[in-house]
């Protein structure tokens, strides 16, 4: 009993000391996760859009700096319907928000680009009363 009580003396405050010291450095687990994976290299690579992507920017109004920030960095990848193996480009769907999917992007992502190919409005957004 007293090794374990001399044990825990010494694995709480260590514990406690490592916790700090990696949320201090930003440090998380989640990009490991396939999902996290394909939008970090995503978003590391030059983007070109395809004439119905253009289009649907002005038909949706939304902009580059939304589709990098919010569509592809928090969206969700659904493999099912994506092609992650396909050589040499693979293509992957993603939907945003991940609960109640508002937009939908299907994209190639190749060694140095990404190429966006079709954006798709699934629902209508409450719209803001000013």
């Amino acid at each position: 009993m007293k090794k374990a009580k001399f044990f825990l003396i010494g694995l709480i405050p260590g514990l406690i000391l490592v916790f700090f010291i990696l949320n201090k450095k930003g440090a998380s687990c989640s990009g490991y996760l396939p999902n996290s994976r394909v939008i970090a290299e995503t978003l590391s690579k030059e983007f070109r859009y395809s004439e119905d992507v253009k289009n649907g920017m002005n038909t949706y109004k939304i902009n580059e700096k939304f589709i990098k920030d919010s569509i592809i960095t928090k969206g969700k990848v659904d493999f099912d319907r994506s092609h992650a193996q396909k050589k040499p480009c693979p293509d992957y769907v993603l939907t945003y928000p991940e609960k109640n999917p508002s937009y939908e992007i299907t994209y190639e992502k190749c060694e140095e680009t990404v190429t966006l190919n079709s954006l798709k409005k699934l629902r209508n957004l409450p719209q803001k009363n000013n």
